[in-house]
């Protein structure tokens, strides 16, 4: 009697323990992206062991205590409660799991290039433990390449063969922090494997927990759509915050016009202009495949383009700011601004990347005597900023020479701003949007 390959018994028995629900699901890095993958998969009836290096992070989790502002603590309490939910930072223990999704950080070096040492340090940790039957899945958003030309090299080290023995693949993140309606569950998921035994492993594991699932041929595929839809949305903002500069040199209302723009029923998507960009994705993610199209020898315009009209877009907004205290005859230097948000977008505390944390720095180095107000961001320390949060009453939006409106959170009283502020630059047209119900304005008060 013949013996069935090392390959078919290491996928059939890994699929065997997916369908059954008995496999563990191991989660490294349980920021905004893996702890909401690890409360899914743990709905989906899997037992998850999450993994951080943040020691109070993961005390406070198996206490259930959730630190990320979209799953609430009820959630991971009831999950530790169960007892399909646990934290640790050790990671000696990553042999446990059956499978393994990656989800750590993957930021720019400051000369604009990938730092994938994140990536690099947790593909170490895998390969000191890996066993036969083990699925590895790397969500961080990189480079295309990055799964095969660095995670595999690694894993094969260790003596064991992609596809047969451990599975490999790449399914991006498309986690959007403080969306009330699309959430890690309800939004399709791409999925890439090495081989096609590692897609059908891949796609079995994420089956119960996503709704939609969307395979591609590759892990470089699946890299390159997350880099794809995230350059399309950075080029486009790009295109329509040069647009506000071209309309305030004409004197044309940019609002007025991007509203009459998308009354037309085909052929055009509204982007609006702001403060520039933030979080950890529109940033950043462009970067890496201009920076891998570099290795190539070749240079990706559209995207260094709009890189550099969204980066000079908080110059463009402080430039505003002094030529308004100019019109009433006061410098910049010495002038009172209040800054209303400095999270990187609407009703969320994350301030990675944000717009205001350069608009902050660009009014000081001014002279400017700044401070702001967001509810969700109490205290705001970053590369020489160190500031914190005043309550927004009628003495203090009274007290600004110019008050600074760079992240539209709802729940602020504008009404109020509007009725007790000398000056505002709104970079957001909250005030106008308010005031008549569009989104249109000139995106300042006089």
């Amino acid at each position: 009697m013949s013996r069935a390959p090392a390959g078919h018994t290491s996928v059939d028995a890994l699929l065997s323990k997916v369908q059954d629900k008995s496999a563990l699901v191991g989660i490294v890095g349980l920021g905004y992206v893996g702890l909401p993958l690890a409360v899914e998969f743990a709905h989906a009836g899997y037992r998850v062991l999450g993994f951080d290096l943040n020691q109070p992070v993961v005390d406070g989790l198996n206490r259930g205590v959730s630190h990320v502002q979209d799953i609430p603590s009820s959630a991971v309490a009831e999950l530790v409660k169960k007892g399909t939910f646990s934290a640790s930072t050790d990671l000696s223990r990553l042999k446990e799991p059956d499978a393994i999704s990656i989800c750590v950080p993957t930021p720019l070096s400051k000369t604009k290039d990938p730092d994938v040492s994140y990536v690099l340090a947790a593909t170490n940790s895998v390969k000191q433990t890996l066993r036969r039957g083990q699925l590895i899945v790397l969500e961080s958003t990189t480079y295309p390449g990055t799964t095969r030309e660095l995670m595999l090299p690694a894993l094969e080290g260790t003596g064991l063969k992609v596809g047969e023995d451990f599975f490999l693949a790449f399914s991006p993140e498309r986690v959007d922090p403080g969306n009330p309606t699309w959430n890690t569950r309800n939004t399709p998921k791409v999925v890439g494997g090495i081989t096609p035994q590692c897609l059908r492993v891949a796609l079995a594991l994420y089956g119960p927990a996503i709704e939609r699932l969307v395979p591609v041929s590759s892990t470089e595929a699946a890299e390159l759509v997350k880099i794809l839809e995230n350059t399309f949305r950075s080029v486009n903002i790009g295109l329509a915050n040069e647009m506000a500069i071209v309309c305030d040199k004409l004197g044309v209302d940019v609002w007025e016009v991007i509203d009459a723009a998308a009354t037309k029923p085909f052929g055009f998507m509204k982007f609006t202009p702001g403060p520039g960009l933030g979080g950890h994705c529109i940033p950043i993610d462009p970067h890496y495949l201009a920076w891998k199209m570099r290795s190539l020898n070749y240079k990706t315009r559209f995207i260094e383009i709009a890189g550099e009209v969204n980066a000079e877009m908080p110059e463009f907004w402080v430039r505003k700011v002094s030529d308004g205290l100019n019109e009433r005859g006061r410098p910049i230097r010495g002038s009172k601004i209040l800054v209303l948000g400095v999270a990187y977008k609407r009703d969320i505390k994350d301030v990675r990347e944000s717009p205001a944390l350069d608009v902050i720095r660009l009014l000081e180095q001014r002279g400017a005597v700044v401070q702001y107000h967001d509810r969700y961001v109490p205290a705001l320390k970053d590369d020489g900023v160190d500031l914190h949060s005043v309550p927004l009453t009628p003495d203090a939006v009274k007290a600004a020479d110019c008050v600074v409106v760079v992240t539209d959170h709802s729940g602020v009283d504008y009404d109020m701003v509007a009725r007790h502020a000398g000056m505002v630059v709104d970079t957001r047209h909250v005030l106008a949007r308010r005031k008549d119900g569009r989104d249109g304005g000139s995106g300042s008060k006089r």
